[in-house]
């Protein structure tokens, strides 16, 4: 019970900036689980924690989070216009984690995903995670 206080704690450091409903759960999921079977992950709110990778340069609207500085393997985690995260420009380079609804996503979203994120992969244009909240760090 300790461990789980403590590793909630360190989420809320000092100088950490918390966007929407900040993160609430206390363990990640892998970026390379979701690579092997995202269809496990389907429908479920997940965590991940990372390296931010891309970020909408027009309306904060999306980010993406990577295993590693490189952006290897990425998820992106998108809001919709308006709602009450914006994901800054600034982020990009900062560790992060962020939480959300993991999603299999359409054609149109896949195309419209690879138009705004010239990096976007296959995973990219098939996956993300509708975000409730991030921390950067």
């Amino acid at each position: 019970m300790a461990v789980v206080a403590l590793a909630g704690t360190a989420l809320f450091a000092r100088g950490d900036e918390k966007l929407g409903a900040g993160v609430t759960l206390t363990e990640a999921t892998p970026i390379a689980a979701l690579y092997e079977k995202p269809q496990d992950y389907a429908g479920k709110t997940i965590r991940i924690d990372g390296i931010v990778t891309g970020v909408c340069s027009e309306m904060g609207c999306w980010m993406t989070l990577g295993d590693d500085e490189k952006g290897t393997r990425t998820v992106r985690f998108k809001v919709d216009h308006g709602v009450a995260i914006v994901f800054p420009i600034k982020a990009k380079g900062m560790k992060a984690s962020a939480q959300g609804v993991f999603e299999k996503i359409t054609d149109a979203e896949g195309h419209e995903a690879a138009s705004e994120d010239k990096s976007a992969s296959a995973f990219g244009k098939t996956w993300q995670i509708k975000a409730t909240g991030a921390i950067l760090k």
